[in-house]
């Protein structure tokens, strides 16, 4: 059947189409010049209007777009409307049972995929998605028809949600499942650690993207997270033990996390390594040998006494290596050499072991030759850096040389030889969660290593914890937007937040808060108390109220409580300390540095030095050429590392914090904490 324009209608309406016939399931509507086929799965509706003398009809299809046909005679256009609809009626019938089947198997396998008992990962909700838009693509019926048939049209708002917002439905369901298991699972949140899993920890334990970042503030309970993870894991069967590996940062800290995972797993099983621990089994697995570690690495004494001897012979037997040293220690570092034989000054002798000592283990971090690393460096800084790093050669050919000797291997020459192993396909992983503990102080050799290990087995998870805000070894390798870029490194991830702390009241908290989140570079995040404090909880004090402030401690500290004095160097320490066993006999008062007091606390926290200048706080001190050429490039926020140290200093204080200060000369910091609304007590 067809329907043609009169000779008159198509001259007056100058129209492209004049004429349409039926097709099989659909229609062609034609002109002088063009043709347009219209299958029925791609009509919307057909309207059929009279104009002042002729007919018209209007074809309706997706996207707004509408085929006209005008100067038809009106009882024609009328019947063949007819005679269309009711074709088109008759196949749309036939259709929405086809649809009707495919939209209910397909509402079937999203319901047995978001119900099953598992985590609903970012990888899986791809896959989902997938399926659902090769299933929606083979249906029969546009979707805009489908709001003409109810039940039909409500299975494919269920389905298309998932296409529109994935990842809010997503979020929604992995809330709803969170939820039922914490009902189900209530006696093991309640008991699997000394005390009871707040909400934030017990979701990020439940949490099981395929890479998750914890973000876990100052006491905000990162071990407890670790041990239930751990047992959540086995618990669940979501894996054995054998296919967990926990990596800490040191070996107390992973003696610790040991300790702890067994007494609340019951299990020995799991155990957790340092990065040069699961190197070392790796190398022994493939190549059945123990590489020996110098002991070096852990005689502090004995390798600087090995770099001071070099030192000395590389500047006593070549003047002009020695020239070279004095320009590069006066000139980078300020240092004052007054002698002719500036190696021998007692205070150069004393400082020297130290720097050899950064710098060497930053040459040993970096791995690759020397053409590499000056290669590596700024394009404007590359001259002078070859200069000084050259002068590093006879001292890292000493060292090589002392490992030779003693038939060993250092950690930087471990941590190289598993990443080869696992490169050449060696090594296969049996590991399916790899968890993370201080990840914040992660480095780039060592995020190699996990990189390795999750592209062997693309099966892993990578379940990371740590805390942006105390993020302060830069300076031996750390690598801090690892951290805060943590998607861009190991792929899509869940971000969970620990954000309750159990040390510190939130009077401390919102003020050292504040003073952290200036940085914009920090991650936002809110840290809650579970006790409000009051104004005294953080105090600004003249430093020289420092023995009347112990005196004042001593009438009310009690045998159990415990002080802590802080300081940015260990030359720092208050001489006053020295008498304190003495003094005040009831005070247990210990002095540490900043650096080495992270994941310490204490009662009463006492930092001193807030001051200006040279060995102020924040420091002043600037890189040398070799650092700069051998680390990331520094963040470009004033005294960035500075402020997350001091934030580390901060929050180590469960009572009361005390931030000594010289009024003559105030570090920049103190007029900020201040301005945070801190009160100044000019007496203790």
């Amino acid at each position: 059947m067809e329907l043609k324009a009169t000779s008159i209608g198509k001259k007056l309406a100058q129209h492209p189409y004049h004429r349409v016939r039926m097709l099989a399931a659909g229609v062609e509507v034609s002109g002088d010049h063009h043709e347009y086929i219209i299958p029925f799965n791609q009509l919307i509706g057909v309207r059929c209007k009279r104009g002042v003398v002729w007919g018209e009809l209007e074809f309706q299809l997706a996207d707004e777009k509408v085929v006209r046909l005008h100067g038809t005679e009106w009882s024609e256009t009328q019947r063949f409307w007819q005679y269309l609809m009711k074709s088109w009626q008759s196949w749309t019938q036939q259709m929405v049972v086809i649809s009707d089947q495919v939209l209910t198997d397909l509402q079937q396998f999203i319901l047995d995929v978001v119900q099953k008992d598992r985590w609903l990962t970012q990888e899986a909700l791809k896959g989902l998605q997938t399926h659902i838009q090769e299933a929606l693509s083979a249906l029969p019926l546009p979707s805009e028809r489908l709001k003409e048939f109810p039940d039909g049209y409500q299975r494919w708002l269920f389905c298309d949600a998932w296409l529109t917002a994935p990842e809010s439905q997503r979020q929604l369901r992995n809330r709803q499942w969170m939820t039922q298991l914490e009902k189900t699972y209530a006696e093991f949140f309640a008991t699997v650690e000394s005390s009871p899993l707040n909400a934030s920890q017990r979701q990020a334990v439940m949490n099981d993207e395929k890479s998750v970042l914890v973000l876990a503030g100052a006491g905000s309970g990162k071990t407890s997270v670790l041990v239930a993870k751990t047992a959540w894991l086995m618990m669940r069967k979501q894996a054995q033990a054998d296919q967990i590996v926990i990596l800490a940062f040191g070996r107390k800290a992973a003696e610790e996390l040991n300790q702890r995972i067994t007494l609340r797993t019951g299990s020995t099983q799991v155990t957790a390594k340092t990065f040069h621990g699961l190197a070392l089994a790796i190398i022994q697995q493939v190549t059945n040998k123990t590489p020996k570690i110098t002991e070096l690495e852990n005689n502090t004494a004995e390798r600087h006494q090995l770099l001071l001897e070099q030192w000395v012979e590389q500047c006593s037997q070549k003047k002009a290596a020695a020239n070279q040293w004095r320009q590069c220690l006066e000139d980078d570092l300020g240092w004052t050499l007054t002698e002719t034989a500036y190696w021998q000054q007692p205070d150069i002798q004393k400082k020297i072991p130290l720097l050899l000592d950064k710098w060497l283990g930053l040459v040993r971090m970096h791995g690759g030759t020397q053409a590499q690393m000056i290669e590596y460096a700024k394009e404007d800084e590359r001259p002078l850096f070859a200069k000084r790093i050259k002068l590093m050669t006879p001292i890292v050919k000493a060292w090589k040389a002392a490992l030779k000797a003693e038939g060993a291997v250092d950690f930087a020459s471990l941590l190289e030889q598993a990443c080869g192993l696992i490169e050449k396909g060696r090594f296969i992983s049996p590991w399916k969660y790899l968890l993370i503990d201080e990840f914040q102080d992660i480095s780039p050799q060592r995020a190699r290593l996990i990189a390795l290990l999750r592209q062997q087995n693309k099966h892993s998870h990578l379940y990371a914890v740590g805390d942006d805000w105390q993020a302060i070894y830069r300076f031996a390798g750390a690598q801090l937007d690892l951290t805060t870029k943590f998607s861009q490194y190991f792929g899509e991830a869940a971000l969970c937040q620990l954000d309750t702390t159990y040390r510190f009241d939130q009077r401390q908290s919102d003020i050292a808060s504040q003073f952290i989140q200036q940085n914009p570079a920090q991650i936002s995040k809110i840290i809650t108390s579970t006790r409000q404090g009051n104004k005294k909880s953080v105090t600004l004090l003249q430093e020289t109220q420092l023995e009347a402030l112990f005196d004042k401690l001593s009438g009310f500290v009690t045998q159990q409580e415990t002080i802590l004095v802080l300081g940015r160097y260990h030359y720092l320490r208050p001489k006053i300390i020295d008498k304190a066993a003495t003094r005040w006999p009831n005070l247990t008062i210990d002095f540490m540095t900043i650096h080495a007091s992270k994941g310490r606390e204490a009662d009463y926290v006492i930092l001193c030095g807030l001051n200006a200048g040279k060995e102020g706080f924040p420091a002043e001190a600037q890189e040398t050429i070799i650092e700069r050429g051998l680390l990331i490039e520094q963040e470009a926020y004033p005294y960035a590392e500075e402020r997350r140290l001091a934030y580390v200093a901060m929050t180590r204080a469960k009572q009361r914090l005390w931030l000594l200060y010289d009024p003559k000369n105030p570090s920049p910091f103190v007029s900020e904490l201040k301005h945070y609304g801190v009160p100044i007590a000019k007496k203790a």
